[in-house]
């Protein structure tokens, strides 16, 4: 009785001190800032009704870095190191995009073993981003332990970055006119060993979450975006090909010979968070493919990794040494110690980089996320006259109001963890 006492005098407070009768307004409430599977800071505003939300507004800006200005006011080559900034997870993506949409302005293509370890490094990010999005979505969706295997598996692929690039991220490693340089001596192996660890522990979260009772309940018809919808809003990428359309740029779009690897674009029909799941964990495997084609080329293809245009690359690469490569340090020394001419053209390509014709293009990718396209504007200069970049967790993310309009707000987590957006990449 006291208990029914004590509900009335609750109910009480909710009713119309001139009527008696229960108000009826909504509630809005901030979810964030904070990092609910986002991979940076987010805030939604949301309005509930009880727990179901009636509306949606997401509110971004809170890591807004000025990477694309700031590319205004360097060079060319500086550029990289600035862009691979944007999306911190897929670097390497960021990278090819932009040296891509330079490459076009200068009428210049890399070489084909530099454009190999490209599509390498890009399809080794491409596991490494979807293992953060596992990892990250499963722990918020109280799958702990996929979290810890995640992470585990991304470590491995980190290691292999660091042995090729010197850094496990931000790695500027790929340059306008190739890669800054060749694969270790040991990178193969190491390549090879992954290649050998990696599908089974792909089966092992499978195992653990395609059939769990918890996993499904929280994914299997959560936050739905009809294909429709999706092309409505520009979304593209795993959210595209979960609705059923098999849009992918590798495919539609090559670049870097991907028209000649063999692989297949992961298609679902659900349009749920648990389609985008299971699209993600075979676009991993199918990298995996791409990567043991790109592993098995390399052995067989010897030349440099650098264009060997002088108005594009520095000494060491313009020039061939005794080595047919240009890496021996006595021929080296040579030509910045006793060739003025080399000398001054590596002052000039130090302080002012290269001179790009004046003319403007988009250059597209297929990152983790979808379509990252870099629209790049030369007015004949050193620098940029702009870069803008199309980022795909930016246009992503504004499909978050459709995608939990009329869910619970557990499931806006949900929602989320499924979009996968890198907020350095929504503000950049």
């Amino acid at each position: 009785m006291a208990d029914l006492d004590a509900a009335r005098d609750g109910m009480a407070g909710l009713r119309d001190a001139r009527t008696g009768e229960l108000r009826q307004e909504t509630m809005v409430i901030n979810m964030g800032p904070q990092h609910p599977s986002t991979h940076g800071v987010l805030r939604l505003l949301l309005e509930l009704d009880g727990e179901t939300i009636i509306s949606c507004r997401p509110v971004i800006g809170y890591l807004h870095t000025g990477i694309e200005k700031n590319t205004e006011y360097r060079t060319w080559m500086q550029g990289v190191t600035y862009v691979t900034r944007a999306d911190y997870l897929s670097p390497f993506f960021n990278e090819l995009g932009y040296c891509l949409a330079v490459e076009r302005l200068l009428g210049i293509e890399a070489p084909e073993r530099a454009q190999v370890i490209r599509v390498l490094v890009n399809e080794l990010n491409r596991i490494s981003s979807h293992l953060v999005w596992l990892a990250t979505g499963g722990m918020e969706l109280g799958a702990v332990s996929v979290m810890l295997y995640g992470f585990r598996e991304r470590e491995l692929i980190l290691d292999v970055f660091e042995a090729i690039t010197g850094l496990r991220m931000n790695h500027a490693y790929i340059r306008i006119g190739g890669v800054i340089m060749d694969l270790p001596e040991d990178g193969a192996e190491q390549l090879r060993e992954l290649l050998r660890v990696l599908p089974g522990r792909i089966d092992e979260y499978e195992d653990l979450l395609s059939a769990n009772p918890i996993w499904l309940e929280r994914n299997v018809g959560v936050a739905p975006l009809p294909a429709e919808r999706c092309l409505e809003l520009g979304v593209t990428g795993p959210i595209l090909r979960a609705a059923g359309v098999a849009a992918d740029l590798r495919k539609d779009e090559p670049y870097c010979g991907y028209e000649t690897y063999e692989f297949d674009v992961p298609v679902r029909t659900e349009a749920d968070a648990y389609a985008r799941y299971l699209v993600r964990i075979e676009e991993m495997r199918q990298s995996l493919r791409i990567v043991e084609q790109a592993l098995e080329r390399l052995e067989d293809l010897p030349g440099p990794v650098m264009v060997a245009d002088p108005k594009v690359a520095w000494p060491p690469r313009l020039s061939v040494g005794p080595d047919g490569i240009g890496n021996d340090p006595a021929y080296l020394r040579h030509i910045m110690e006793e060739s003025m001419e080399a000398l001054i053209h590596h002052f000039k390509m130090v302080t002012q980089g290269v001179e790009v014709p004046p003319g403007e293009v988009y250059q597209a990718v297929e990152s983790p996320r979808g379509e990252l396209g870099f629209y790049v504007v030369s007015d004949g200069g050193h620098r940029p006259y702009r870069v803008k970049i199309r980022d795909p967790s930016f246009v992503n993310l504004q499909a978050t109001p459709d995608m939990i309009q009329g869910q619970l707000v557990a499931d806006a987590i949900a929602a989320i963890a499924s979009l996968d957006p890198v907020m350095g990449g929504v503000d950049r």
